[in-house]
């Protein structure tokens, strides 16, 4: 047997076992092609990094099944609050918009919320799931340490880091999952613009009864602007918070900030001289708002961290990563299982640049937050708009009536669609749901209108009235079916409609 035959194939590696990794792992092994994550760490984060988990990205759980499970390690913290005060247990704070939607605004356009939801709770939700599936293989402590492209595919090396022994891995496509030091990027020689070390902080876990300091000023942030003690608090699960602070690398050590040290800062910052403290970690962070100048060189994809890099401000960035790795996810999905060319993949980034570069600019602007209205159509990004129908006894959304093909909504009349679907002779599931009215007159068609919608929800198509659907859907569905207006998708986000109609 020639050496090659032995070097294990797959159709894709994932490098980076966070969100934007996981997440498209599970698009992959949900849309019936396996794959390959590598994460570098013996496990999982154990800290909690970001908790706000955003409308558009709760909708993708919901499809998955794994709503319930999110919600179970939900924060009870107001959505749209900030609280600023001089310690934590000021009483003569100051309430802040946090440029979030809120519950209500968020539950009038979609069939689920927004979340205060610790990171170290959702990742292990999406692991387990991705273990479901027998495909999908996950390798902790393994870092990638090199990798060469070539016409038919990637070649990567791997490393055990407990054991320093090496292997080689031959896959279709390379996904960089792995952070906003990306290993893959590097390797691919791709700059960043935008600016880097926008600020310097000083992130500590801790474990303290802070919940019993604030009471019922429960939000997602505390901005303390003690003289000596300054920075914010963020809520966690399990009696857990992180202080942090800025600080300046060129002059402090992290080792000079003891845990003795660090407890008389949380004290003085929480205004409790006796709280009881335990320091569980601490490290430090540069802020920066840069984009990739691409997201892709050849088969290998850029996503999350890897792809733009955000402040917190806004809390768009790990739900940034979530949607560029189910957008790539299905997209690779599709190409593997032949249900669209090579060409397909060249939309994720034509798709996907213009919006991480807008958020990761956001990011960065010293200026009023979004309102609720905004921020929520940023978040949702253009997709169908969500209505509520019935089928049978059961009550669902037209998010629900998505599956892994393209389907075909129409309205309450459109009985030719489903014959026009069946001639078209896609490789790819196209699948016809017919709406009740309410429901068509809110995606603006008429009773024999339609829509045409990808699996990510974004509208192709859109056919107001009666016209020809056989003609109509043969048109929408051909070769480059997936160029759709991508001026229009770009705008899309800085839009109030909720719904994109492509002429």
């Amino acid at each position: 047997m020639a050496a090659d035959e032995r070097i294990r194939r797959v159709p894709v590696v994932i490098a980076g076992a966070g969100p934007a990794g996981l997440v498209a792992a599970i698009t992959l092994a949900r849309g019936g092609v396996g794959s390959l994550l590598v994460e570098r760490n013996p496990g999982l984060s154990p800290l909690p990094r970001a908790t706000a988990v955003s409308t558009r990205t709760m909708e993708l759980l919901r499809s998955w099944g794994l709503e319930d499970q999110v919600q179970a390690g939900r924060l009870e913290i107001a959505a749209v609050g900030a609280w600023a005060a001089e310690t934590l247990a000021s009483p003569d704070g100051a309430l802040l918009p946090l440029g979030h939607p809120d519950f209500e605004q968020a539950a009038a356009a979609s069939p689920t919320t927004l979340a205060g939801v610790p990171q170290d709770h959702l990742e292990p939700v999406l692991l387990d799931h991705l273990r479901t599936f027998p495909a999908a293989g996950v390798c902790f402590g393994t870092e990638l340490v090199g990798f060469d492209q070539d016409a038919g595919g990637v070649t990567v090396a791997l490393r055990d880091r407990s054991t320093g022994r090496e292997r080689t891995v031959r896959a279709g496509h390379l996904v960089g999952a792995d952070g906003a030091h990306s290993r893959v990027r590097d390797g691919l020689g791709i700059a960043m613009d935008g600016p880097d070390h926008l600020a310097e902080q000083l992130t500590v876990l801790v474990e303290a009864p802070l919940h019993e300091v604030v009471g019922d000023r429960r939000y997602g942030i505390y901005f303390i602007q003690h003289p000596e003690a300054g920075g914010v608090f963020v809520p966690s699960a399990r009696g857990r918070w992180l202080y942090g602070r800025a600080w300046q690398p060129d002059r402090e050590r992290l080792e000079d900030y003891t845990d003795a040290r660090l407890t008389a800062l949380i004290r003085a910052a929480a205004g409790v001289a006796d709280l009881p403290v335990r320091v569980v970690a601490k490290g430090a962070f540069s802020f920066a708002a840069q984009v990739a100048q691409r997201y892709r060189a050849g088969r290998a994809f850029l996503v999350g961290d890897a792809a733009q890099r955000m402040t917190p401000r806004g809390g768009m960035g790990m739900n940034t990563a979530v949607a560029e790795g189910h957008d790539l996810g299905w997209k690779l999905a599709w190409v593997h299982r032949g249900w669209a060319g090579p060409e397909l993949l060249d939309s994720y980034e034509a798709e996907w640049r213009p919006v991480g570069a807008r958020r990761a600019t956001r990011s960065a602007v010293d200026g009023p937050e979004q309102d609720g209205p905004e921020a929520l159509a940023e978040d949702l990004n253009g997709r169908l708009a969500h209505a509520w129908l019935r089928r049978g006894h059961r009550r669902v959304s037209t998010l629900d009536l998505l599956g892994p093909g393209l389907t075909v909504l129409t309205g309450p009349d459109g009985h030719a669609w489903a014959g026009a679907a069946a001639a078209t002779g896609t490789p790819f599931p196209l699948e016809v749901h017919a709406l009740d009215g309410p429901a068509a007159d809110l995606l603006g068609v008429a009773a024999e209108g339609a829509v045409l919608v990808r699996p990510d929800a974004r509208v192709l198509a859109h056919w107001p009235t009666a016209g020809d659907p056989r003609a109509d859907l043969a048109a929408a569905v051909g070769p480059r079916w997936f160029e759709p207006d991508l001026a229009a998708f770009q705008r899309a986000g800085q839009s109030s409609s909720l719904l994109t109609r492509l002429p």
